[in-house]
């Protein structure tokens, strides 16, 4: 990417950098806003393939899935590589058309992929298989060398995953928890709900304990203030009455001395 930006001139080239940086940094957690700085990086370099590709990925995390292929597309166009295919094939997914996306899984560009873009369009290729009621075919379409190997990858929790999402649509329960579990097993960065899925299947309920809000809180601390007050008032009763007690004891000593006199 840097390479591509070196070819514009040095202030615009590091307005894009910006923006492309806040992109990547924002996809995740706030993908509108990313969504915002790539047409920002689009407006100043839309020649730039890696722009290009990045409004891509911008539009796809907002599901503006016609807007992404078309980005997607054109970075394709830009450098020839097949790495986007696919991405490309989930937005036909995403557009309702899954019979393209199909169609894409037994394109000659497959075969150009490394092996974690392979698996991911075996991943598309089922989800579309799912999305046309094909439930049986989906998960005949994950059954793979990659699913059956005990070696961990970075795509392994995700395809182990999906497998077992699959079984347990059909309604293979026993096979759907082994896989998740073995998709837990691999999952080290937390990227599926692995955990969650296998505990509820293993009948586990987590209960969320309710935090007291501000004015239950309030309440509670002046309920707590006027007993306080109300202790503190009974006290003072009791040292009135000593007190009282007190002064008729010295009433009593002033007065007896007064009938010894006259007696």
């Amino acid at each position: 990417m840097r390479q591509e930006l070196m070819s514009l001139p040095k202030g615009l080239a590091e307005d894009v950098s910006r923006n492309l940086v806040m992109v990547a940094k924002l996809i995740d957690e706030d993908p509108e806003q990313a969504y915002a700085y790539s047409r920002i990086a689009l407006r100043l370099a839309s020649r730039v393939a890696a722009v290009r590709e990045a409004a891509g990925f911008a539009a796809y995390a907002t599901q503006k899935y016609s807007e992404a292929l078309a980005e997607f597309r054109a970075a394709r166009r830009m450098t020839g590589s097949t790495e986007l295919w696919p991405v490309m094939a989930d937005c036909e997914r995403g557009l309702g058309r899954p019979e393209r996306a199909l169609a894409m899984a037994g394109e000659p560009e497959v075969q150009k992929l490394d092996k974690a873009g392979q698996v991911e369009m075996r991943l598309v290729a089922a989800g579309a298989r799912r999305d046309m009621g094909q439930l049986d075919a989906a998960i005949v379409t994950l059954q793979s060398p990659e699913l059956a190997s005990s070696a961990v990858h970075p795509w392994t929790a995700r395809l182990r995953y999906a497998y077992a999402d699959a079984l347990l649509a059909a309604e293979r329960e026993a096979e759907a928890r082994e896989w998740f579990a073995k998709a837990l097993e691999a999952d080290k960065d937390g990227s599926t709900d692995a955990s969650d899925r296998l505990a509820e299947l293993d009948g586990v309920e987590f209960v969320e304990v309710e935090e007291i809000d501000d004015a239950d809180a309030n309440e509670q601390d002046e309920a707590a203030a006027e007993t306080g007050e109300a202790d503190r008032g009974g006290e003072g009763d009791e040292d009135v009455v000593v007190d009282a007690a007190a002064d008729d004891t010295d009433v009593a000593d002033e007065v007896a001395p007064e009938s010894d006199d006259k007696r």
